[in-house]
């Protein structure tokens, strides 16, 4: 479907000016080490709440899988609108360089404003605060210092990652596929020792009014969409990947069919162990199954897989996003000793910002406050993150296509539109946060102008 409305401009068939951090970063990530970084992100704590919400919302055990199966189709297709963008530009910071180079400046600016100053710190805050909570429940500790101990977490995972680019990577994989251990085996041990919830798997529909049904699988599936979110951090790093080219896109739909394939394993382990009437609370879905199966020792199983899920996706949250901040120095949109590295190949100032306003929200309390009003932003940059590829395809048709969509435009036109869905659904529900969410995306605009001028004064 070719786009003829506003043709390319000389400017736009210029060739992408050379990236000012190719010198400081080294391509030393593999397919391995790109597949479990986005793996770890993705499913921290949310994999252990968010099924018991797809079931309340669904009612069978099928229907449950549809909507986690549906809402894995459609991460894909955001993945591979984004692999063929990081293909493209295999460069530090990801999203920021896609939306600089379809769109404008302002917008990679804007992305990596909400990133950094929001939806990466809050995100780090609250998985942090979620693993201390639970590994004081495992080892019946004080939780009297829950907040003062997850701000030493993070920082102690951030000190890990500038000790050294190998170390911090070799570190992620460990974590990531402890993780998917812990989780099969949860999962097997619920199939194996459970078998009183059969009766959620017989109807494939429930009950009720088709309407009510609808209304259901569709809640279903923007609550499983939202526990898939983070599957973009892999593009962060596009600058340390070797053979970007080859490993980004294979590393996005490992990760993206690999998480949904684990979800829909461990979801109807939990349903195959619980009794048909299901957990009374949906947020204790994991916590009940594995201890209606396992006893203690279920209950145990669990609280240790979340604890070393939250880690993965801590180190995941503190690896990736400092490269959004790294970009952003070299681009003059953060202060210059952001864009340092370190001899480790880290950006260590970097890190230290993200890690620092994480803990600083952690004291304060309001992470979750805070998240909650950049949710319209997180679905505004993923709709322009999906229709970016036929942006820049028709914008910049000299660049590299290393890449390319299948499907294309449908794939990315559909996750585009899904996208638009779930931030009007947004706007509609929850109007006064998503307008403070706005206006926190709009704060930077300030921001942006200072840092332009002092820019244009340097060249000068």
């Amino acid at each position: 479907m070719p786009i003829t409305a506003l043709p390319p401009t000389a400017e736009d068939l210029a060739p992408l000016p050379p990236e000012p951090d190719d010198a400081s970063l080294t391509r030393e990530l593999t397919l391995l080490d790109a597949t479990l970084l986005n793996a770890g992100v993705m499913q921290a704590a949310t994999l252990f709440i968010v099924p018991g919400i797809v079931f309340a919302n669904t009612g069978t055990a099928w229907l449950a899988a549809l909507a986690w199966i549906s809402a894995g189709a459609l991460t894909w297709c955001g993945a591979a609108a984004f692999a063929e963008l990081g293909a493209r530009y295999p460069r530090a910071g990801g999203p920021l360089v896609f939306f600089e180079r379809a769109y404008s400046p302002f917008w990679g600016f804007a992305f990596g404003w909400t990133l950094v100053t929001v939806i990466q710190p809050a995100s780090i805050a609250a998985v942090a605060v979620a693993c201390v909570t639970y590994l004081e429940a495992l080892l019946a500790l004080n939780a009297t210092q829950t907040t003062g101990s997850a701000a030493l977490l993070i920082m102690a995972v951030t000190a890990g990652h500038i000790a050294g680019f190998r170390r911090s990577a070799t570190a992620q994989n460990v974590l990531t596929s402890a993780k998917i251990a812990l989780l099969t085996v949860v999962a097997a041990s619920c199939f194996w020792f459970g078998g009183d919830g059969a009766g959620a798997f017989g109807a494939f529909v429930p009950a009720a009014p088709l309407t009510r049904t609808t209304a259901g699988f569709g809640a279903a599936v923007a609550a499983a969409l939202w526990a898939f979110s983070g599957w973009t951090s892999v593009t962060f790093v596009g600058g340390e990947l070797r053979e970007p080219a080859a490993t980004l896109p294979r590393a996005m739909t490992y990760s993206v069919v690999g998480v949904t394939a684990l979800t829909l394993l461990v979801t109807l382990g939990f349903l195959w162990a619980l009794p048909t009437s299901g957990p009374a609370d949906p947020d204790r879905l994991a916590l009940d199954a594995a201890g209606h199966a396992l006893g203690t020792l279920g209950e145990r199983l669990v609280a240790m897989a979340v604890v070393v899920s939250c880690l993965a996706a801590i180190s995941g949250l503190v690896f990736s996003g400092s490269r959004i901040i790294f970009a952003m120095a070299r681009r003059g949109w953060f202060p210059p000793h952001a864009g340092a590295t370190s001899g480790g190949r880290v950006p260590r100032n970097a890190m230290l910002y993200l890690g620092g306003w994480a803990s600083v929200l952690t004291f304060t309390g309001r992470y979750d406050e805070l998240f909650t009003y950049a949710v319209v932003a997180v679905w505004l940059f993923a709709m322009l993150g999906g229709l970016a590829v036929i942006v820049v395809r028709h914008r910049h048709p000299n660049d590299t296509r290393p890449y390319e969509v299948p499907g294309y435009p449908y794939v990315p036109a559909v996750f585009g539109v899904a996208s638009w869905a779930l931030m009007l659904q947004t706007l509609w529900t929850s109007p006064v946060q998503a307008l403070i969410g706005a206006i926190l995306v709009l704060a930077g605009l300030p921001v942006y102008w200072y840092f332009g001028k002092r820019a244009e004064g340097n060249r000068a």
